[in-house]
């Protein structure tokens, strides 16, 4: 291996580890670090392929979700007084979802750090939007059971703030479509199923779209686009839900966010 080779790959690892550390440090972890944090970075797929299975991170997954779902909740609901219920739950909805998360980990670096079995790393596991998002999970866990709920609200806030915000700014209060598909999910066990037809000449053409539930008609909605449409029928839909099942406007957790 050439001079320059060498030099390339160790300013490449050295990038990568700058990266980790920040995203470690911007969710709350301590630069000394320590075993718990090593363990909330630790994949099933690196578990069980040590020669005496070791932990993995699920249960601080598990952990983090609802820590992360009580402060983004109170971070909602403290900066947006004039949102009714419903409304927090979905803009909610739209920022605590495997896509989101995922996003906001990638932003941050934290697949770098990631403790991967070889099977995973190959098959590409640290770009993986449910993986990302369920160590991010794994982490607030940590850093909960380490430093407190305090040091995870410090870290929190600026991460969300920002995105909640912003999509108020832009007057979308919460992704409609995303909010439906974690509520479907978590209380029907199905995905949504957006059937759209058109009308109208080109130049004026209008869309209806019906949104199904377990092959049960939920909303629909009209627009001048399919995505506008869709968008309608899945508000329209939300509401039903929520009338038809009540803890579906609490939240209820992200474990079956769509990945």
């Amino acid at each position: 291996m050439c001079a320059l080779t060498v030099v390339t790959t160790q300013a490449v690892q050295q990038s990568k580890r700058s990266r980790a550390t920040s995203a470690l440090g911007s969710l709350g972890v301590p630069s000394e670090g320590g075993p718990i944090y090593e363990l909330a970075l630790t994949h099933r797929s690196f578990a069980f392929e040590q020669p005496e299975v070791s932990a993995n991170n699920e249960r601080l997954e598990f952990l983090g979700d609802a820590i992360l779902e009580a402060v983004v909740t109170d971070l909602i609901y403290r900066d947006n007084p004039d949102l009714a219920e419903g409304e927090m739950a979905r803009l909610r909805a739209s920022v605590v979802n495997t896509h989101a998360l995922a996003h906001l980990a990638s932003d941050l670096g934290l697949g770098d750090h990631i403790l991967l079995g070889k099977g995973e790393e190959a098959s590409g596991g640290r770009s993986k939007p449910s993986l990302l998002a369920n160590t991010f999970e794994a982490v607030v866990g940590a850093v909960y059971i380490d430093r407190g709920i305090d040091a995870v609200r410090d870290a929190l806030t600026p991460l969300f703030r920002e995105r909640i915000q912003h999509s108020i700014a832009r007057g979308d209060r919460y992704d409609a479509k995303t909010a439906l598909q974690e509520v479907a999910v978590r209380e029907a066990g199905d995905q949504p199923r957006y059937r759209v037809s058109s009308s109208g000449p080109d130049h004026d053409k209008r869309f209806t779209a019906d949104v199904y539930v377990e092959e049960r008609l939920m909303g629909s909605g009209t627009g001048r686009s399919k995505k506008e449409a869709e968008y309608n029928a899945a508000r329209e839909a939300l509401d039903r839900m929520e009338e038809e099942y009540p803890a579906s406007s609490e939240g209820g957790g992200t474990d079956a966010r769509a990945s």
